[in-house]
């Protein structure tokens, strides 16, 4: 083996390690029972992470508010991005330049300058018209996001386009066919691919941006808002739980448009004729990316099934008394050292009989009593008061 051969396997292995390590640890740690995210030292297998984070009643809004605004964005930033980048395709190419830099300005401005501008601009705004249902945050933030969010579904139609013929929509025009007719039966399928990639990516834009949604959400909370407020309150495995759950959803969603593009191509190029997995009626159908889905589907459900019914009780009992009895040794052995130096220094230390234990330093034990005083030897008039000074004899 050559001395390139291994030194790029070690970099190829410490790469993916760096890639992947950290999903890896934090997917292990879902499962751990302890109450700190951690892999070392394992406790107990447990799923109730997930009961958990799905339990967390500020998340789950913020999932929701998340997924309306995220619908919100992409019904409006699509749009936006397709007109963006339809216009610059006609324009002159000085024309194009300029026009390109200011769409594509956004992406270049901090979100939480967005964010502030936002809330300044529609303040403004609804004050002047008197409109003060639109300063809401559902309203707020999806506008805020379409500022930038829409630059990106640009660039993926700029893209796209590209590689479009124009001729084909000037044949239609010249075959009779309304300008309408040629973007939507020429145009529109060509751009089918890139519109779905462009609201996928807007969906995600929406969902993960936390700059200016923190600004314009107002005082609803979207799910990276309460994620982020949770983590600033202390964090738990439950997080990791949710890493899982994108982690699998991710997954799914490659494999299925793997099988997908694969068995696009085999049917375009003409292998599908001649290859023994797609003559097969049986493989055939399994390689359907519905049929692929739906197994995936169907055995991460079954697999969080059988982990939902794993009981971590007992063994949760067993460690939570091991730390218990651990705990009891230590303070016995401290017990058993301070009770040895104070015999090497020759220091008796009374058993006390209070009933603290001597824990505040013998309260509650009786006082010792003083000695009595020695009574006067003649009557004092005082009672002794004045350390029994006689009064005056009188003459008889």
């Amino acid at each position: 083996m050559s001395r390139n051969t291994i030194f790029g396997g070690a970099y190829a292995l410490a790469f993916f390690s760096f890639l992947f390590g950290p999903l890896i640890i934090m997917a292990a740690t879902a499962f751990n029972s302890s109450k700190f995210p951690r892999v070392a030292p394992w406790e107990c297998f447990t799923t109730n992470w997930f009961n958990e984070l799905f339990g967390n009643a500020r998340l789950m809004e913020g999932l929701l508010n998340s997924v309306i605004i995220g619908v919100g964005v992409v019904a409006l930033a699509v749009p936006i991005g397709l007109a963006g980048a339809l216009a610059l395709s006609e324009l002159p190419a000085k024309l194009r330049s300029m026009l390109y830099t200011v769409l594509i300005l956004p992406i270049l401005i901090p979100g939480v300058v967005l964010g502030i501008s936002t809330i300044v601009l529609w303040g403004q705004i609804t004050r002047g018209i008197g409109a003060g249902f639109l300063y809401n945050g559902y309203f707020l933030t999806i506008v805020g996001q379409i500022t930038f969010v829409s630059a990106y579904a640009m660039l993926v139609f700029i893209a796209r386009l590209q590689r479009f013929d124009a001729t084909q929509t000037e044949a239609a025009l010249d075959l009779g066919a309304t300008p309408g007719q040629a973007f939507r039966k020429i145009l529109l399928p060509f751009m089918a691919p890139a519109i779905g990639s462009a609201a996928f990516i807007t969906l995600l834009a929406s969902f993960e941006n936390y700059n200016t949604t923190v600004f314009t959400v107002l005082s609803e909370s979207t799910f990276t808002t309460a994620l982020a407020s949770k983590v600033r309150h202390g964090t738990d495995p439950s997080l990791s739980a949710l890493a899982v759950i994108i982690i699998t959803i991710t997954l799914v969603g490659a494999l299925t448009n793997e099988a997908f593009q694969r068995r696009k191509e085999a049917e375009a190029g003409g292998r599908a004729a001649r290859s023994a997995l797609y003559a097969n009626p049986v493989t055939r159908a399994l390689t359907h990316p519905g049929v692929v889905f739906a197994i995936l589907v169907a055995v991460i459900g079954g697999i969080s099934y059988a982990g939902s019914q794993y009981d971590s009780g007992q063994c949760e009992a067993a460690i939570l008394q091991e730390k218990l009895d651990r705990q009891e040794a230590l303070r016995a052995e401290q017990r058993a050292k301070i009770e040895a130096e104070q015999a090497q220094q020759g220091v008796t230390v009374p058993k006390p009989d209070s009933a603290f234990g001597g824990a505040f330093g013998g309260v509650g034990t009786p006082a010792p009593a003083a000695p009595a005083a020695p009574k006067p030897e003649s009557p004092s008039a005082f009672g002794g008061a004045f350390g029994g000074i006689a009064p005056p004899k009188t003459e008889e």
